[in-house]
């Protein structure tokens, strides 16, 4: 069986054999005209050839001695070189001698370069000096479906940041680092690493590959726009009641300075103002503080019921205010779980208190704790907060967690809120490991479920 020899591109005399080591044999003073298989013929052919060689070589070095053009002393020396230069070749291919010996073959090609590749995290491409694809791993198929081995990755990744970035490494042999959006099937945001890796060649010299690595960067920029917008946000939260307190005191300190009846009514929106904005801050404190030990997992064993109940208590001039009543079902036994007391009292206050604010019209706000099991069938506690007001449209839902998200901006800062509270909930729970469900139906209300998962 002829084996199978597939060029390496730009690398001088280097070949891939096939496997198969019987057929392994090297060839010199072959006939141009005899068909290719005679290259790799067997032991005795490849002797008679010898042979001919050196009887062709004596014949011609005889006549040159015999017409004086040659010396017998220079005529032997050369004869006797033909003869090492046609056998030993044979002997180093001897079969018997090269059977054990480990076959040749390019580095770059070797095995374990390709389980290097394959073994990394990341979508890496391999390629030589012109741009060809040596080895892939499994991501970077999957990144790019149109890559195939041994043809140009400029023609799969048509990207023209990617090609333009190829083309200057392959031609300065740097290393060169590019970002791009991939916009399909949805927006990522890409970096492409190509380094030059020195290697050696198959016959001792050394040439240079490129490492094509694919870092994703969306989580990382997705946390820059959300970093941005809670700046922004932050900002504009703040500048408006110190607008307002700055507004008024001007105006105490000019036109209404002597005005008894102005006055008391410009003092009572700044104190409203500044409890907004002090409340904001704290809010964005809390925020802060819960996120910084979101890895650690409270291990204070508490009750829920009495916490609940100290809730609503606190909560009760605020239910008058607005004309609500506060219905508890509250479990008959303690409803221990692992959690921080502090935490728990802010999570239920922000849940209460969003009842009894944006559910004021149904009348009543019904707090209950029960117990049931999570969707993976695990024990737990929930803790449901249900309003009986106009309810949140279905496309606010997925979004209520959402930091400074507000499904009516002008309602919810007349109501004194600062679009922290659910997203504050949101972290508590996910600190304590427990999950936030949020179901509302128009014109009926909505419930707000915090489940707990009880401790073994």
């Amino acid at each position: 069986m002829p084996p199978q020899v597939s060029e390496c591109p730009d690398r001088e005399n280097s070949v891939t054999l096939a496997p198969d080591r019987s057929d392994v044999r090297s060839d010199i003073a072959v006939d141009p005209a005899a068909p290719e298989s005679s290259l790799f013929a067997l032991w005795p052919d490849r002797l008679r050839n010898a042979a001919l060689i050196l009887l062709v070589a004596g014949i011609v070095l005889a006549t040159l001695t015999l017409s004086g053009n040659l010396s017998v002393v220079h005529a032997g020396i050369a004869f006797f070189c033909i003869v090492g230069a046609a056998l030993v070749p044979w002997r180093l291919h001897d079969p018997a001698a090269s059977r054990d010996e480990p076959l040749r073959i390019d580095p770059v090609e070797a095995p374990a370069v390709s389980a290097v590749v394959s073994g990394m995290s990341e979508p890496a491409v391999l390629l030589d000096r012109a741009g060809r694809v040596i080895h892939l791993n499994v991501a970077a198929a999957q990144l790019a479906p149109a890559l195939r081995r041994k043809e140009l990755a400029q023609f799969a990744l048509r990207t023209p940041e990617i090609v333009a970035a190829l083309r200057e490494a392959i031609a300065t042999v740097t290393p060169r680092r590019v970002t791009f959006v991939d916009h399909a099937p949805v927006a990522r945001w890409m970096e492409v690493s190509i380094t030059p890796i020195a290697v050696p060649t198959t016959f001792g010299g050394e040439d240079a590959c490129l490492l094509m690595t694919f870092h994703d960067q969306t989580p990382l920029r997705r946390i820059e726009e959300m970093r941005a917008d809670f700046v922004a946000n932050a900002s504009h939260e703040l500048r408006t009641p110190l607008a307002a307190l700055s507004g008024f005191i001007d105006t105490l300190q000019g036109p209404a300075r002597d005005d008894a009846k102005a006055r008391e009514r410009f003092l009572g929106i700044m104190h409203a103002q500044a409890t907004r904005m002090a409340r904001l801050i704290d809010d964005l404190l809390s925020l802060s503080r819960v996120e910084l030990s979101a890895h650690v997992r409270p291990d204070t064993r508490l009750d829920l019921v009495p916490l609940l109940r100290q809730v609503i208590d606190g909560l009760e001039p605020l239910a008058k205010e607005r004309q609500v009543v506060i219905e508890t079902e509250l479990a008959a036994v303690p409803a221990i779980i692992a959690g921080d007391r502090e935490e728990l009292l802010r999570l239920f206050e922000n849940l209460v208190e969003n009842g009894l604010k944006y559910g004021a019209s149904g009348g009543r706000v019904v707090v209950s704790l029960t117990q049931g099991t999570s969707p993976e069938g695990a024990p737990e506690w929930q803790a449901r907060v249900r309003d009986f007001g106009p309810g949140i449209p279905p496309e606010h839902l997925p979004r209520l967690t959402e930091r400074f998200y507000r499904v009516n901006a002008g309602d919810s800062r007349a109501q004194g809120g600062t679009g922290l509270g659910l997203a504050l909930v949101k972290h508590i729970l996910n600190r304590h490991r427990g999950r936030l469900v949020i179901e509302s139906v128009a014109g009926e209300g909505a419930t707000f479920t915090a489940a707990f998962p009880q401790p073994r």
